[in-house]
């Protein structure tokens, strides 16, 4: 039962109710291969809206009222995938390990779009190799319009060669720090010259901007392109150790096994970087459920809103509300802080945003209209959609069906094993005392609310 739910917590968004009574006494094996088939037979790519034609888009540039006006736009196109995307990691119905994997992906390739079409071309990218191969991934990744203009590889010309994706796709990307020299950057650069997009927002490449010259990177020589220089990055082993070590902290422990990790760096090198053989090992070991693994990580305020809204069924009237709970908790999708992405783990809780994730539920579950002060570039769209004030439904049936017990106590403890992946503080009678409800349906909803603001309710 608690290797079930930490298993879904940890591979999608937590369980919803139905999953729960269904599958809470499912071996391990099942449960995973049920989770690797309905990632294969999810649609990967989601639709996307078309740029406008070069000729128009030159046109609104020449027009500064009228182009921004069209960047006003695009962001708000932005917002509504973001939503959207949200709502599939919480939808039972969709593939859990599909969007979790696509969600750390986007961590790990962060990347901020600036238009409609291109961040859900990335999104799209990431996807379709989330349990695929590296090397694929990484070959996409580098020709992906959103990522080449967010490093600016369509500015990396021969006669001025910009250092800035070379040098990306080495530290945060692929060997890690210290694994590479400042010659490696300025060589690999070199050669992905001409990595370019166009006004349409797909991927073109521009050979009169390429440099054609010999380049020497990690002490071979040849006339490389950038895919040459995917493939020499992921002959060393350093790269099979640094992507298994940011999975390991991802998905296992901030806290790293060093044996762990090697045998799986091993195995990850070995398979030729497969994606999904990595973490099916990872998912059937039986360190994955040792104590000292489970229940551990602060959920990250995309884990947290998807996974409240999985167990009691929540929708939100008033989509840009959802984005404002980004906004306020600090982790908005499509829109990381830099290149590094989310770093995650302790810095997720403040003194705000700690005493808003525990007060959420109660604004929720109470459907008050509440304002969320925040600043910066998403103030103006979230007011305008309604984000100042939130409003919401829940349908708290399911999870009433699923829990058994007649008792305050009993449906408490009842609750308390689904919602919670560590041991409250206290013992669970004294979270029932002063209870105003007495009816069966109240208990569950009044004792839900209790527990998700539990401090205990922030780790999975």
């Amino acid at each position: 039962m608690e290797k079930i739910k930490h298993l879904y917590w940890r591979a999608g968004f937590g369980l919803s109710p139905t999953e729960w009574q269904q599958k809470r006494e499912w071996p391990i094996s099942k449960a995973i291969d049920e989770l690797f088939t309905q990632a294969r037979q999810a649609q990967v790519a989601l639709p996307m809206a078309e740029m406008g034609l070069p000729e128009d888009m030159e046109k609104k540039r020449e027009n500064r009222e009228l182009f921004e006006q069209v960047l006003r736009e695009e962001k708000r196109r932005i917002f509504e995938y973001n939503v959207n995307w949200v709502n599939r990691m919480a939808n039972p119905k969709e593939s859990a390990l599909l969007e979790r994997m696509t969600f750390f992906w986007h961590g790990h390739f962060a990347c901020k779009p600036d238009f409609g079409k291109l961040s859900m071309q990335y999104l799209n990218t990431l996807r379709k190799h989330a349990l695929g191969n590296f090397k694929d991934m990484m070959l996409a990744v580098a020709q992906d319009p959103a990522m080449i203009r967010y490093l600016n590889n369509q500015q990396n010309r021969k006669e001025k060669p910009n250092e800035n994706f070379a040098r990306e796709l080495m530290e945060l990307f692929t060997l890690g720090r210290g694994n590479y020299s400042e010659k490696d950057i300025k060589e690999a650069a070199r050669a992905f010259t001409g990595w370019s997009s166009d006004l349409r927002g797909d991927y073109i490449f521009r050979p009169f901007w390429h440099d054609y010259g010999s380049k020497t990177f990690f002490g071979k020589t040849g006339n490389f392109d950038g895919a040459d220089i995917i493939n020499i990055i992921l002959e060393k082993p350093e790269t099979a150790q640094f992507i298994v070590r940011k999975v390991y902290k991802h998905f296992v422990n901030e806290q790293v096994d060093e044996t762990v990790v090697a045998t799986l760096s091993k195995q990850f090198y070995q398979s030729g970087y497969d994606i999904g053989k990595l973490m099916r090992s990872i998912f059937s070991s039986e360190w994955f459920y040792a104590p000292q693994n489970m229940g551990n990580r602060i959920k990250s305020p995309i884990e947290f809103t998807a996974g409240l809204m999985r167990t009691v069924d929540m929708k939100f009237d008033q989509p840009m509300g959802m984005l404002f709970i980004q906004r306020a908790l600090g982790q908005i999708l499509f829109n990381p802080p830099n290149v590094a992405g989310w770093p995650g783990g302790k810095t997720w809780i403040d003194n705000s945003t700690l005493m808003l994730r525990l007060n959420l539920p109660g604004y929720l579950f109470n459907a008050t209209e509440f304002s969320l002060r925040t600043k910066g570039e998403f103030e103006d769209e979230t007011r305008e959609k309604g984000g100042r004030r939130l409003s919401n439904t829940l349908n708290m049936a399911p999870l009433s069906g699923s829990i058994k017990g007649s008792t305050a106590n009993d449906i408490a403890a009842e609750l308390a094993k689904y919602l919670l992946s560590t041991q409250p503080a206290l013992p669970i009678e004294s979270y029932t005392k002063e209870l105003a409800a007495t009816d069966r349906e109240s208990i569950i909803r009044q004792m839900t609310l209790r527990l998700m603001t539990l401090p205990e309710y922030q780790l999975c």
